[in-house]
């Protein structure tokens, strides 16, 4: 990797893409040059500061750009096992999901609702049997023995006549032996 060409700019779009010129390190020579020495220090010590700093320097363009490698990596593994931000965002999801069962609060809220469950499901049932009660005392009553012997009754006129043969229906006017006329408009 050619350290000196490559862009290490990390708000750069041109991330670790190569460059002709270190965008992010303006270095001035001119200024530099006019800069006066600390007072105190010797030319030596300021030479050696000098050194010192364009090291540290140069270690963090190399730091910057082992990093833009490391991400490229990164992503490329990533793309080969097929995770991509949707799975990330699924498996973050997940484990939300997994974190809310198991919190306090959604436990509390489960047992209360449980709770709310089988209270109602024990006041359906007693009502359901109040009901079927109520329909079984309805049934054993006058008036719907009387409703049901005059189901019956009309049910024997009307399957009787047919299991004689006639498939004519008793006429709502009287005369059993004429058919109704034909004139339905559908």
């Amino acid at each position: 990797m050619d350290s000196a060409g490559q862009d290490i700019n990390l708000n750069s779009p041109n991330k670790g893409l190569l460059s002709d010129s270190l965008t992010d390190v303006p270095v001035d020579t001119a200024l530099a040059a006019q800069t006066p020495a600390v007072e105190g220090l010797t030319e030596a010590e300021e030479e050696e500061l000098k050194a010192e700093l364009a090291k540290v320097e140069e270690e963090i363009v190399t730091l910057r750009q082992v990093l833009a490698a490391k991400e490229r990596h990164c992503a490329e593994l990533k793309r080969k096992l097929g995770l991509s931000a949707l799975e990330g965002l699924k498996q973050n999801l997940s484990k939300s999901w997994h974190d809310v069962q198991v919190s306090n609060a959604y436990k509390k809220t489960q047992e209360t609702l449980s709770q709310a469950g089988q209270k109602t499901s024990a006041a359906l049932s007693t009502m359901g049997s109040a009901i079927s009660r109520k329909l079984g005392d309805m049934r054993n009553s006058a008036t719907f023995k009387s409703f049901e012997d005059r189901v019956g009754t009309i049910k024997s006129k009307v399957v009787g006549d047919r299991e004689n043969g006639s498939e004519n229906l008793p006429s709502p006017t009287g005369s059993g032996a004429k058919p109704l006329p034909d004139h339905t408009p559908f």
